[in-house]
């Protein structure tokens, strides 16, 4: 058995749009109103989709995304008390947020209650 070359994506992205068009034309000339017309419009949504797909596929290989890029972290005064998400997510209860927050004003953690 031989092996199939891997098409290119913008091959795929043209053929997928030829096949649509010629699929939207064939629906627009017939004016067919049965379950071929439906099968017909379902196979020119399919094409479309790939065609989209492709295209993107295309534009994704022409600029890859560098694979180590930093984490896009804000500046320390537009973060609350100087928490991330992660810290958060570990405080769910209001005491300890609070003791957080006391602690960074400088109390010590001592509540006012």
């Amino acid at each position: 058995m031989s092996r199939l070359s891997r098409l290119d994506a913008r091959v795929v992205a043209a053929v997928a749009a030829l096949g649509a068009l010629a699929l939207l034309v064939m629906l627009v000339v017939w004016r067919r109103q049965d379950l071929l017309g439906v099968v017909l419009a379902l196979l020119c949504v399919l094409l479309a989709m790939v065609t989209g797909v492709a295209v993107s596929a295309a534009r994704q290989a022409q600029d890859p995304e560098p694979t180590d890029r930093p984490a896009a972290a804000g500046p320390p005064e537009l973060m609350p008390y100087g928490l991330d998400a992660d810290t958060l997510d570990a405080l769910d209860s209001r005491d300890a947020l609070r003791a957080v927050r006391d602690r960074r004003r400088g109390r010590g953690g001592v509540s006012d209650r």
